[in-house]
């Protein structure tokens, strides 16, 4: 097993040590200062006005949805993670068709004094407001799971040594959710950092689409390479912070003597103001955008062939990057009490974006060719370079919730399988595995979701005429056929909401010390 534990983290690495390589190679790579200055500069800019505004939705979509009683408050407590079935770029091309084609709507807005809604959509507050409401959820999840851990013995506490209800919240509730939010913010920012498609497509320059335009447009690995080390460095400051945020929970403590906190009802117009926040934040992030791509696709005519196509390309890449990652997550996480150091390697992989990924596979790969013409060349090795580049990055998405199910497997369990005569690998496949069983299948959920709707490492790494749903949207919205690219992004969204229905029901319903229900 602590070999098998080796070669996940392995996985996990060695494409970041492929960008490095790369980047210090010999190789021509003509980037100017000032446009690394730029695209660095935009990147964090746009990076901080997420965190700002992710901060903000989520923490109080999950304080109004648990802390407070109002009309529509159990179904709000799943519904407000379901803008995370959409991608950011369905997101940008509902909104840009919105504000940009709508005619009638348009010419409305633009009649309002001062304002010209068209333009500052395509702008970087207008990819900041898309990747805002798409990223709000990861925020709003583990803050409403801290919220639901937290036991009401603390605010009761600081009520009976003379507290008020709102010095009990700033004094000692909102201490014990910083952690819970900065790991929620630390999510968003990873994300929006990994971007390609939505800030691609709303003229945003960051560090991601100069990592993609160095590989498509010149061609050059090498200023791929070292435009994507700045963003290798965020992705590692930021995955230590959002470690550093771990330090400050106290799970286990609250659990001890956990009781669930009573919602305070909210009557009259304070509950239809609570009512109207998460709905419209709900419309704003889910319902609107992808209403307004279903809207104007009706009238379009697609190409069914080649949509069917590429989500069966979709679906086999989601499954088999989905089940490839559960596997080297699952031997990672099998060894993770010997091998502390492995799981904090692979998780540099989830803060990494897609596309740096993807150019760090290049380098072994044409390593490959060199010394074996055509052992990467063909369909079969194509797909399973860009299997592997999936699994690279989102083996640490998968590991969180297969170590949360092993936590329910007792070490008498494990002792009770090797006094039968089981191996160290016997007791895990016949104990170990079937207890933790729902954890893996949450595990593969999360990551089919993530690979469906993932863009620039399919871009770079896909093999010839292999396009996905995501790639067919990226290229109609390229030529402004934004009604074109309606279908494969509702297409998409019908093939994750399912899934993420399901865990985030499942994340609703769990409750303090049940390893099996945490996000």
């Amino acid at each position: 097993m602590t070999l098998l534990a080796w070669l996940a983290a392995a996985v996990a690495i060695a494409p970041l040590i492929g960008v490095i390589a790369a980047a210090f190679g010999d190789g021509q790579a003509d980037i100017a200062a000032s446009d690394l200055i730029r695209y660095a500069l935009t990147s964090a800019a746009l990076a901080v006005m997420v965190a700002i505004a992710t901060a903000v939705l989520g923490s109080v979509s999950a304080w109004l949805v648990v802390m407070h009683r109002f009309p529509g408050r159990s179904v709000f407590a799943w519904a407000l993670a379901l803008p995370l079935a959409a991608p950011a770029f369905a997101v940008a091309y509902g909104y840009a068709d919105l504000f940009d084609v709508a005619g009638d709507l348009r010419t409305w807005m633009r009649a309002v004094p001062g304002i010209d809604w068209g333009p500052q959509m395509r702008s970087l507050p207008g990819a900041a407001f898309v990747l805002s409401l798409a990223f709000y959820p990861y925020v709003y999840l583990t803050l409403r799971a801290a919220l639901v851990n937290q036991s009401a013995q603390a605010i009761e506490a600081a009520r009976s040594l003379g507290c008020s209800p709102t010095q009990a919240l700033f004094r000692v509730a909102l201490p014990l959710l910083r952690p819970a939010l900065a790991a929620g913010v630390a999510l968003a920012v990873m994300e929006t950092l990994a971007d390609f498609g939505a800030v691609q497509f709303l003229s945003v320059q960051t560090l991601t689409t100069g990592v993609v335009r160095s590989w498509f447009v010149y061609g050059s690995l090498e200023a791929a390479a070292r435009l994507a080390l700045p963003l290798l460095a965020a992705a590692a400051v930021v995955l230590w912070i959002e470690r550093l945020s771990r330090r400050g929970r106290t799970d286990e403590a609250a659990r001890a003597r956990w009781r669930p906190i009573e919602p305070t009802p909210l009557n009259g117009g304070r509950g239809l103001l609570a009512f109207g926040f998460c709905l419209g934040l709900l419309t704003l992030g889910l319902l609107l955008p992808v209403g307004w791509l279903a809207l104007n696709a009706i009238d379009i005519s697609p190409d069914w062939s080649r949509l069917a196509r590429a989500a069966a390309n979709s679906l086999g890449l989601g499954l088999g990057g989905a089940v490839a990652t559960v596997i080297f997550a699952t031997c990672l996480a099998l060894s993770a009490e010997r091998m502390p150091v492995t799981a904090r390697i692979s998780s540099l992989g989830y803060a990494t974006p897609g596309a740096v990924m993807a150019i760090g596979l290049l380098v072994p790969a044409s390593v490959v060719w060199q010394t074996i013409p055509g052992a990467v060349s063909g369909l079969g090795a194509g797909l399973a370079l860009l299997i592997y580049a999936y699994a690279a990055r989102l083996m640490a998405a998968a590991l969180e919730p297969v170590e949360a199910g092993l936590t329910r497997v007792t070490p008498s369990m494990v002792a009770a399988a090797r006094t039968l005569g089981r191996s160290e690998a016997g007791a895990a496949l016949s104990v170990r595995l079937p207890i933790a069983s729902g954890a893996l299948l949450t595990a593969t959920l999360v990551v089919f979701i993530d690979v469906v709707k993932e863009l620039p490492a399919t871009l770079i790494l896909r093999p010839f005429n292999v396009d996905t749903l995501a790639v067919i949207a990226d290229n109609y919205a390229r030529d402004e056929r934004l009604p074109n690219a309606g279908w494969p992004s509702l297409m998409i969204v019908a093939l994750t909401l399912p899934a993420v229905i399901w865990l985030t029901r499942k994340i609703t319903a769990s409750r303090p010390g049940d390893p099996h229900g945490q996000h």
